[in-house]
């Protein structure tokens, strides 16, 4: 795991010596192992680097036998050794371990056709200094970071947005139509980001830049097609999905470093941990994050999970204090606003794992995505069932299994929430049908808008509409299931899950977060099986569980899904508020930044301040994180920037070509 960052520049050949200093200075906590640069007369590229495999001769930027291609990666590449190889096989010349150095060997043998080839998870840059072209990739679905600012003749690129923004030609404002976006599905639209100008490079592409311009190409999607045509026994299902998972685990241990693991208590987790533990590592460290807010809390599940695979496991309790005081360094990290503060607590437990001298883990995200965890997948199934007969009393009352929280013994509430979910009930032929609702319900939090905001936004219809004419023409044949399936996979877990809550947590702290789930295979298997086989009734990851009881305790193969959820208002009002808190979301600075109507939001305050914390709404819960993210978003990347201090690497190595 590293950062990269440069520039290329066909009109100058300007020194930009320490604009590059800088730029691997901010982005330091990526790789603070050691840190290199290229420079030619139109290229800079260069890396942190967290050393992981190599450690002695993997240093990075790396080049091919005439030092005529060069390279940055900031991620892995898990089939290393086999392509290795074949490009031995076939003539090529290594001079590190490194798994790194395929990628310049890979692209003299290819070009820009060797994508397909790896299984990793990675972003790279390229560059080809006979051609004077730039090839930068990322990999299938988005597990790290690549954003770029490019102006017609000049690209700065980086593995964050901190990293461009060290340039200071390049202008620092909120990208609105983004901000609209965050409070409809919580997470800028790809390629956009929370920064006009800035956007990033979308998962399964690559781009080429020459001196006549920049071109993306998407090299593999996700897709559904052929779900009906392998309807295999279950029982063989089983067998392959065992084989896939069990091999996408055992590369994902490549490592010069010990290799750790997360371990919630929920199945996925449990599942890859206890994988490792039978198979490859007997002494696996595990690590995990539990709450003193029982609604929150999973410790019991955790603790079940640790007694029945026997790891060393650590763990760390987080208070709700805790998530307001870590919440700037998120801010600072994620670079975009939020609408929950569930990035807080794992942006602590990655913590928790450096303190323990570790740098990779391995975690379960993924599988929910893929093998149908989501309570909104089985949502989509109920309302459509209900649609089929609007009029029912009982089909409803399926959704009670779902939500047994919110349906409460109440004939009020209950009949409040039977009405918020027949919203646009008999509208299933729409193509984003499965996430009507969750939008809808999100974009209300945009009346706290200021007026002046309010008037520069597209509405929800026009964001539905504008998402569905990207869709493929396949799309509306698949299952929907599967249809709903891809919205998640496309949006939620590349934009928030891996990056938000993902990459950018883990990284904050030096660590390299790795994901056997999202193994291609793996994700390829999961679209080929029937649906049935993925959400059987209302019983979601049906064959992952089916595949788990083999492995691990009925106990926790069958456990109920538990959405990963943090506390919002009690973190930030309340006795022990943090004084950043109550000066962002005062008047004067709502008033000062402009993006928000300060009389709602003191309203929203002073209902908050009254009962601590405690008496808010879900959806009024999301407008105050996501208030308060978006004003100390202005502060640290617009205002005050850089708000944190940036140590410039002091033994940068430099490699320098015709200068």
């Amino acid at each position: 795991m590293c950062g990269i960052t440069g520039i290329i520049d066909y009109n100058s050949s300007e020194d930009y010596t320490s604009t590059i200093d800088r730029m691997l200075g901010s982005i330091r906590h990526r790789g603070p192992d050691s840190f290199g640069i290229y420079t030619d007369r139109t290229a800079n590229l260069a890396s942190t680097r967290l050393s992981i495999i190599d450690l002695n001769t993997g240093d990075q930027p790396i080049h091919n036998e005439d030092k005529s291609v060069w390279v940055v990666l900031n991620g892995e590449i898990y089939n290393y050794p086999e392509l290795r190889s074949e490009l031995q096989a076939k003539g090529h010349t290594f001079y590190t371990s490194s798994d790194t150095e395929v990628l310049v060997h890979l692209y003299e043998e290819h070009g820009h056709d060797f994508l397909n080839t790896l299984n990793g998870q990675y972003v790279f840059a390229i560059w080809d200094h006979n051609k004077k072209s730039l090839l930068l990739g990322r990999d299938r679905v988005g597990i790290h970071p690549l954003f770029y600012h490019y102006n017609g003749h000049r690209l700065v690129f980086g593995s964050e947005i901190k990293a461009i923004f060290m340039d200071s030609r390049i202008e620092r404002r909120l990208n609105l139509k983004s901000l609209s976006d965050i409070f409809t599905c919580w997470t800028p639209m790809t390629p956009d980001t929370a920064f006009e100008g800035i956007k990033q490079l979308p998962p399964a592409h690559y781009a080429v830049l020459t001196k006549q311009g920049l071109k993306l190409n998407r090299y593999w999607d996700l897709s559904f097609n052929n779900e009906f045509q392998s309807e295999k026994r279950l029982n063989e299902s089983i067998e392959e999905l065992y084989a896939l998972l069990l091999d996408a685990t055992r590369i994902r241990l490549r490592a010069d470093v010990p290799v750790g693991a997360y371990l919630s208590g929920g199945l996925d987790s449990t599942l890859i941990t206890s994988l490792v533990k039978k198979n490859f590592n007997n002494e696996l460290k595990t690590f995990s994050v539990s709450f003193s807010n029982e609604r929150f809390d999973e410790a019991k599940f955790q603790e079940t999970a640790v007694k029945s695979i026997g790891t060393d496991h650590r763990s760390i309790k987080c208070y709700d204090r805790d998530i307001g005081a870590v919440f700037p360094d998120v801010i600072w990290h994620a670079e975009v606003p939020l609408l929950r503060t569930g990035p807080a607590p794992l942006f602590m437990l990655s913590r928790l794992v450096r303190e323990n001298n570790f740098k990779v883990v391995l975690t379960g995200e993924g599988a929910d995505e893929f093998f149908a965890g989501y309570n909104i997948f089985k949502e989509d199934s109920i309302r459509r069932f209900w649609a089929k007969s609007p009029e029912s009393e009982i089909r409803p009352m399926l959704l009670k299994k779902l939500y047994p929280y919110i349906f409460k013994d109440n004939g009020k509430i209950e009949a409040f929430q039977k009405a918020f979910f027949k919203k646009n009930l008999k509208d299933t032929g729409n193509p984003v049908y499965s996430h009507l609702l969750r939008w809808t319900n999100t974009s209300a939090i945009k009346a706290f808008f200021s007026d002046d905001l309010k008037g520069q936004m597209e509405g929800l219809d026009s964001f539905i509409s504008s998402y569905s004419a990207g869709l493929s023409e396949d799309f509306r044949s698949w299952a929907p299931l599967s249809r709903a399936q891809y919205i998640e996979a496309n949006i939620f877990l590349p934009n928030y899950l891996l990056s938000s809550q993902g990459d950018r947590m883990t990284m904050g702290n030096s660590i390299e977060g790795r994901f056997p789930f999202l193994d291609h295979r793996v994700i390829e298997f999961a679209a080929g099986i029937s649906p049935r086989f993925r959400l059987n009734g209302l019983t979601e990851k049906f064959i992952l569980k089916s595949a788990a009881r083999n492995i691990i305790s009925k106990e926790l193969a069958d456990r109920p899904k538990q959405p990963y959820r943090a506390p919002i208002a009690t973190c930030f009002m309340g006795k022990s508020s943090p004084e950043y808190a109550r000066e962002l979301l005062s008047e004067r600075m709502i008033i000062e930044k402009g993006y928000f109507d300060p009389k709602k939001v003191s309203a929203l305050v002073s209902k908050c301040e009254k009962g601590q914390g405690k008496i808010l709404s879900e959806r009024e819960n999301m407008a105050l994180v996501g208030i308060l993210s978006t004003q100390l978003l202005d502060n640290m990347f617009l205002k005050e920037f850089p708000s944190r201090k940036i140590n410039v690497p002091e033994n940068i190595r430099v490699f320098r070509q015709d200068i």
